[in-house]
């Protein structure tokens, strides 16, 4: 009978002398196979301290993928199996289906971390990063013996990547945090009568804490994860080892105008976050029936030029750390094809993560401070 009309194989299922006999008929190919493979796997484990016997005498072909199920309908009894009566051909391809399957087992997973072994991980993630804050303040006291080095070219890159290419994404952001901001502080405000005082905590808050932090957080996002995937990447093809060799250092040339173009512009983004959220509390004010000038005067006289100074410096040191952090993701990618977006992902998540830690820093200072 021509292949493409044999009979598929079917199963049938029975006793014989205690043991459980499955006999296979017909043509066990990959569509039998897959109508087979429930009812026969489910067969295999009914039999409960019974043998097993496979009757493969009524088969008139069988391709991998049956083989396959034979095998696994084999591994499915808590027993051994005995297979019996296969045909020459049939025997030849359970032989190499099984070669194959004892040559390659299936890879065990990897062991979980203990929290031993987590604790000795972040301390030494830890130690890698002081050691890499280190380095970074060696090379910049070294700079002026290596301005040449510098790359000029890379820092007006950045530049234009993490300022000119993310003004959209910072006045929208802006503009809407200013809304809900004006928003929810309008509702309470309004049961005391003192609706003309939104704009004094918006303003207070969008200058002194959200702009700064906001800027960082997009900043990271952006910037951040495009840094260690640039770097990660030179690392994986091996090009930061070709720098050494030849007596260049990579610091100097690659994290050094990030962490200059970072440090500039931070506070660039922080001043247009700031002007879109206060046109974004204007916009809701106004709705509110408070005049402009009104807002303007109030914002002028309870805003000083201390909470302006204060959060633009916050907003370099931001800029600072989210540069740091990229870099040294992208300077620890391991190997792999999964080691660059790692590196992206923990530099996205340790460039915010720094942020707000090194906020909650000032604020203690600026309280003790005064500020």
């Amino acid at each position: 009978m021509p292949a493409d009309t044999a009979e598929l194989a079917r199963l049938e299922v029975g006793e014989q002398g205690g043991a459980r006999v499955l006999a296979f008929h017909g043509r066990l190919d990959v569509r039998a196979a897959a109508r087979l493979w429930t009812a026969a796997l489910r067969a295999a484990g009914q039999a409960d301290g019974q043998a097993l016997v496979l009757d493969l005498s009524g088969l008139t072909a069988c391709d991998t993928a049956g083989a396959t199920l034979l095998l696994d309908v084999e591994g499915a009894h808590a027993g051994a199996a005995t297979v019996t009566g296969a045909a020459p051909q049939v025997a030849d391809m359970l032989a190499r289906i099984r070669a194959v399957s004892t040559a390659a087992p299936r890879p065990s997973p990897p062991p979980a971390m203990t929290w031993r072994e987590t604790i000795l991980s972040g301390l030494r993630a830890a130690t890698e990063g002081i050691a890499f804050l280190g380095e970074l303040a060696v090379t910049i006291a070294r700079f002026p013996s290596r301005a040449r080095m510098f790359r000029r070219g890379d820092l007006l890159r950045v530049a234009d990547q993490a300022g000119v290419q993310a003004m959209p994404l910072i006045l929208l952001l802006g503009i809407l945090i200013g809304l809900i901001l004006a928003f929810q502080s309008l509702i309470p405000m309004r049961q005391f009568g003192a609706d003309i005082y939104v704009a004094n905590l918006v303003a207070i808050g969008m200058i002194r804490e959200l702009g700064p932090l906001l800027a960082a957080v997009i900043l990271a996002g952006r910037s951040g994860s495009a840094f260690a995937a640039e770097i990660g990447t030179m690392k994986v093809n091996q090009e930061l080892d070709a720098l050494t060799t030849m007596g260049l250092d990579p610091v100097t040339m690659l994290v050094l105008p990030r962490l200059v173009a970072a440090l500039l512009l931070a506070p660039v983004l922080t001043v247009a976050m700031n002007v879109a959220g206060l046109l974004g509390m204007t916009l809701v004010l106004v709705g509110a029936g408070i005049p402009p000038v009104a807002i303007g005067n109030q914002v002028a006289y309870w805003v000083q030029p201390g909470d302006l100074y204060g959060g633009l410096f916050k907003a370099a040191v931001f800029g600072a750390a989210v540069a740091a952090v990229g870099c040294r993701a992208g300077l620890s990618t391991g190997v792999g094809p999964r080691a660059v977006g790692v590196s992206a992902t923990a530099a996205v998540v340790g460039g915010i993560v720094a942020s707000i830690a090194l906020d909650g820093v000032f604020a203690i200072i600026f309280y003790r401070l005064g500020l």
